[in-house]
């Protein structure tokens, strides 16, 4: 706002009273003109899926999670110094399936975290 503006409404003159209801006026008719876009918007967009229309699970039941300890797979060296691996002589997620699929489990004797205030192994 201009400081003209607000010394006018400050000064209690009628500018002042008229300056502050044209800029309330604007400000009321760009929230209107705000909230009449979204509507419009809105309306365009398409409705929400009805319930028959929602996904479905499986017939052989809900999905299940699984379970695989996996470890690091080395990039391939190539045979001579000279030669590139083209992108098919790579391992696309860099891991493979560990050979121990048992779960790590806490140890007797660690304090289970970082700071935990156990005495750790000895």
């Amino acid at each position: 706002m201009d400081t003209a503006i607000s010394e006018a409404a400050g000064a209690g003159s009628a500018f002042g009273y008229i300056a502050i209801l044209v800029v309330g006026v604007a400000v009321v008719a760009g929230l209107i003109w705000a909230f009449r876009l979204g509507f419009k918007v809105r309306r365009r967009e398409p409705a929400p899926p009805r319930p028959e229309e929602q996904p479905t699970r499986p017939v052989s039941g809900p999905v299940q999670e699984e379970r695989q300890a996996r470890s690091w797979d080395d990039v391939p060296q190539a045979a001579d110094e000279s030669e590139r691996l083209t992108p098919h002589q790579l391992n696309p997620t860099g891991t493979k399936p560990a050979d121990d699929q048992r779960r790590p489990r806490w140890e007797p004797g660690s304090s289970g975290s970082f700071g935990g205030g156990g005495g750790g192994r000895t």
